[in-house]
């Protein structure tokens, strides 16, 4: 054998394997795009049917390795509002519990359905609700068990594998914890340093109170070990908690129904409390302006990589069923300041799972409520939330009847698309301008750089649909920045939706206002939808 030469081949392959190596690591270390406001596929192009549920960590039983597996409710009103977003489906009509797998958090590959109808129904033949769920891994049992709202009471079903299928175990009643056999919302949080799971959940009537219970085993069965009231005062769901820098941060929305709202949270040392402040949830900031990118609170997902952790809010996108945008996954980065939270409202963004990284995608859109989804009533509303102006623009009066809560005379601010509407324009509302008199309107809103998300300077797209009808001595669609201002002046007869844009608006300082101003003769009416901002680079 000659040495030299074998020396020279086994340096050869130690370069080749450092190569691959450095190579494999800079394939991990990638960027994937998060993109809402669009009905998620798959990696291989199926739909992804998945709310009110859940991301853990579990190792496959296969290969070993850590996966993500999310979990959630597969309904009918979601397939078919998907397969039409023109009309809002009346109901929603459980078909089964879904489950897809992850390395990136972003690829997901469909499994077969863990938890089925028919398994629910030769158990109990009259399902209404099936709802919010969780799955937590009982170590003494060796066991995977899936906490299911099933109508009036928690359905606990168990499984051998994260993949399932997971089996009828038992149906509690949470009456002697708490006082209704049901719960008003829940989740499954597990606490990642302990490998402790536990039920977040809310009072069954009212919601006033929030509550934490321990997963494990009882008496041989999977069960809730105990019960700590962590939260009493106003009505609350879409209870959720996550872990960050030692603290836990439980989440909850308003009591809205179906509708969006702002992502309140509370504080603590140690997940049983006291959360502070006490009984007074705080509002994380950034979610105020369009009602958390238009969601109620789901659950969360802690990305731990080698850089940086990232906290990602994953929210639900409900309606009975659906008509507040496409997409039923809205997913945000938090930012801290300290332990205060920020909410990042974003259209797109990328993330990187090994790393923890996350940046804003070139083709953001940086509009917030750009289809005036985030508004379920007539604007302005005296039924809660008692509103006076559509949630990011404001309507400026010039001439005409002033814009009141309760008054009679009052404009309405939005309008009820119609089924035709929806061929052409997304979800059921759009920014309505008109009055019952002679009127001039502005309506704007200010787009900026927010602590965590810069709008950079540059040159950008402004995009709207419009719609009018009636006379008009003015009609425009505006973008000012700094000292330069365009506008783009729009046909007064537009009696079919059309598209119309401003092109290559210079950005400055981090700061642009747009919107539209019009003046109209009595009954005239302009209607504007799907407003876009992105940057002309992309």
């Amino acid at each position: 054998m000659n040495i030299i030469n074998t020396a020279k081949n086994i340096i050869l392959q130690l370069g080749f394997l450092s190569a691959f190596v450095l190579f494999s690591n800079h394939v991990k270390a990638q960027f994937h795009q998060i993109k809402n406001d669009v009905f998620w596929d798959t990696k291989d192009g199926k739909p992804i049917y998945s709310q009110g549920g859940g991301i853990f960590t579990f190792k496959d039983p296969d290969s070993g390795l850590e996966k993500y597996y999310w979990y959630g409710v597969h309904y009918k009103g979601a397939e078919l509002y998907r397969a039409n977003p023109a009309i809002t489906q009346e109901r929603t009509n459980f078909l089964d519990v879904s489950c897809y797998t992850s390395t990136d958090l972003v690829n997901w590959t469909m499994e077969e359905p863990v938890l089925t109808r028919a398994e629910i129904d030769k158990n109990f033949p009259r399902t209404g609700w099936v709802g919010r769920l969780g799955v937590a891994y009982v170590k003494s049992l060796k066991k995977y068990a899936m906490f299911v709202q099933h109508n009036d009471q928690v359905l606990i079903t168990v499984a051998d594998k994260p993949t399932g299928p997971f089996k009828w175990h038992q149906r509690i009643s949470m009456k002697e914890a708490i006082g209704t056999s049901n719960t008003g919302d829940q989740t499954v949080f597990t606490d990642e340093d302990t490998g402790i799971s536990y039920l977040v959940y809310s009072y069954g009537q009212g919601r006033n109170k929030i509550y934490i219970s321990e997963i494990g085993e009882k008496n041989g069965k999977v069960d809730l070990l105990d019960c700590t009231q962590v939260f009493r005062g106003r009505g609350r769901e879409g209870n959720c908690m996550f872990k960050y820098q030692g603290k836990y941060y439980l989440y909850a929305s308003n009591l809205y129904g179906w509708d969006s709202s702002y992502a309140y949270y509370l504080v603590a040392d140690d997940i049983r409390g006291p959360y502070t402040p006490t009984n007074k949830m705080l509002i994380t900031q950034g979610s105020m302006e369009d009602y958390a990118h238009i969601t109620q609170t789901g659950f969360f997902v802690n990305v731990k990589g080698s850089k940086q952790e990232t906290v990602v809010f994953c929210g639900d996108r409900w309606s009975d069923f659906a008509g507040n945008g496409l997409g039923y996954n809205q997913w945000c980065p938090l930012s801290f300041e300290g332990e205060v939270p920020y909410f990042n409202s974003l259209n797109s963004w990328k993330l990187n799972e090994s790393t923890g990284e996350w940046n804003v995608a070139s083709d953001n859109n940086y509009v917030k409520n750009p289809s005036f989804e985030a508004d379920r009533r007539h604007i302005p509303s005296p039924v809660k939330p008692i509103k006076e102006q559509l949630l990011a623009w404001h309507s400026k009066v010039l001439e005409g009847n002033v814009i009141v809560v309760a008054d009679k005379d009052t404009p309405v601010l939005n309008y009820f698309n119609t089924e035709a509407d929806r061929k052409h324009v997304i979800g059921e509302k759009s920014l309505n301008i008109t009055d019952a008199i002679s009127f001039k309107r502005k309506v704007f809103q200010t787009i900026e750089s927010s602590p965590y998300v810069k709008l950079k300077d540059g040159n950008y797209h402004l995009t709207a649909k419009i719609k009018s009808s009636g006379t008009f001595q003015k009609l425009e669609m505006y973008a000012e920045s700094g000292v330069d201002k365009k506008t783009h002046p729009i046909n007064t007869h537009n009696n079919q939706w059309k598209t119309i844009e401003i092109k290559n608006v210079p950005v400055v300082n981090g700061k642009v206002e747009i919107g539209f101003v019009v003046y109209g003769d009595a009954e005239a009416h302009c209607w504007v939808d799907d407003v876009s901002f992105v940057n002309a680079q992309n």
